[in-house]
């Protein structure tokens, strides 16, 4: 596939090694809250422990990626820091809605301190936000959007913040190389809410450019599901040129545009993972955009303990700024804050 010759970068938060905190000391970590209307900066200060080991469940859509697999290192190796009974539930994948509503009953009922939820729908689950809200269980919204649920905090990346960072980006290369893009874009599950932002910004990113969005195929995020994508993608426009997707997407692209000979089909991660961070150093893609996953997972775990300790932010939404990441040198530290380690496996109590 075509490699990137010439690149100058303008982010909202490119990637830098000096400006970050390791990951066995993450915080004060930069964030943007909301205060009154207005979205201030700010910083999140972790919390030394808890006061007691409370009992915190967590539900995520699946962690059959290396995504998720960041979540889960976060939100594990964050209990065991403050010294907390965590255990998680993944739904299998965003098809599995009425799963994951069931594991938020089992949450329910097993009277938990606490949940932690990365939903696959806020409109499907927003019996369950109810139902936790009269039970008086404290419940945290993770990575995955929430607007009106009614949560005790949230922490989360705009992803429509991501999408037009990965649009500003093709746009100077493209201007840099004189190409001309073509491109299919995969933004993950459609329902999801954060794949329909993604591409929301993606389209602000390119707009006016020689960058052409021919189609947007939505699909759950599993490397078999987006492989069909991509195939069916690659036949339907000859003249696709670029690929903007999920990192399964990516995955599953590499092989296919390799194997039947696309040499001319560059590739564009629409958020990071460890093995997103090895195609990058392998040249295989030109870059990708990181929401911090570690960092959130983290931070959720801590706002669980605020909330029930009673110590909440006055300002309960935490936004988390994307980083822009091009530079395949990255050093280990600011890699934990964003991935899990290399031999991370599903962990899903901290026990």
């Amino acid at each position: 596939m075509k490699l990137l010759s010439v690149f100058v970068a303008t982010a909202t938060a490119v990637l830098s090694t000096s400006s970050l905190v390791a990951a066995e000391s993450w915080g004060p970590f930069p964030v943007k809250v909301q205060r009154e209307g207005v979205e201030t900066a700010s910083e999140f200060q972790p919390l030394e422990s808890a006061t007691q080991p409370w009992k915190i469940c967590v539900l995520v859509p699946h962690v059959k990626d290396s995504y998720w697999l960041a979540a889960d290192y976060g939100l594990i190796e964050e209990a065991r820091r403050l010294g907390v009974d965590l255990t998680l539930y993944e739904a299998g994948g965003y098809g599995n809605l009425p799963r994951q509503v069931n594991q938020f009953d089992n949450c329910l009922s097993s009277k938990v301190d606490a949940i932690l939820v990365a939903p696959i729908s806020e409109a499907g689950l927003s019996g369950s936000f109810e139902k936790a809200r009269a039970a008086g269980i404290p419940t945290i919204a993770f990575i995955n959007p929430v607007s009106e649920a009614p949560v005790a905090g949230k922490v989360f990346t705009r992803m429509r913040t991501k999408g037009v960072e990965a649009g500003n980006f093709l746009v100077e290369v493209a201007a840099a190389n004189g190409s001309e893009y073509k491109v299919v874009g995969f933004p993950g599950a459609q329902g999801s809410g954060w794949a329909e932002a993604a591409v929301e910004g993606f389209q602000e990113g390119i707009q006016g450019s020689n960058i052409t969005l021919l189609d947007v195929k939505f699909g759950d995020t599993g490397v078999a599901e987006q492989l069909s994508l991509v195939e069916d993608a690659l036949q339907t426009y000859p003249e696709m040129n670029l690929i903007w997707g999920t990192a399964p997407t990516v995955e599953a692209a590499i092989g296919v545009v390799d194997e039947i000979g696309r040499d001319d089909v560059s590739i564009m991660a629409e958020y990071g993972t460890r093995e997103m961070l090895r195609l990058l150093q392998q040249e295989q893609i030109m870059g990708l955009v990181s929401d911090y996953t570690v960092v959130q997972a983290r931070m959720a775990v801590d706002l669980a303990v605020m909330a029930i300790e009673g110590n909440m932010p006055e300002a309960n939404a935490f936004d988390v700024e994307p980083a822009l990441i091009t530079d395949p040198d990255v050093s280990t530290d600011d890699i934990l804050l964003h991935f899990a380690p290399a031999n991370w496996r599903p962990v899903f109590s901290s026990k």
